[in-house]
């Protein structure tokens, strides 16, 4: 399993545009792509601007797929409009256990 874990800084303002986007991606990604086992949004305590992902793929494959959905794309675009330039941080890591 690999997960991609994804820290976001969102513009002032722009909160709830932000998170019907989000929304949208999360959901489609997760409804859409079989290689999507998860997608989590969170957002910082400390800071109702700054979000986390924790997205859970099958394997490389599967993130390849994500990349390449068109609801992915639509994603992007929003990011580029609510997502403060250079504040986006991905890791992709090796999912070691999970307790649920």
């Amino acid at each position: 399993m690999i997960a991609l874990v994804v820290s976001v800084q969102i513009v002032q303002g722009h909160r709830e545009d932000f998170l019907a986007a989000i929304e949208a991606n999360a959901r489609a990604s997760f409804e859409d792509e079989p290689g999507c086992l998860c997608f989590d949004v969170v957002c910082d305590q400390a800071d109702d601007h700054h979000f986390f992902f924790y997205e859970l793929y099958t394997d490389q494959d599967a993130v390849a797929a994500h990349r390449a959905a068109p609801h992915f794309a639509t994603w992007r675009e929003a990011a580029d409009k609510y997502v403060v330039p250079g504040s986006q941080v991905n890791c992709l890591a090796d999912q070691l256990f999970h307790h649920a």
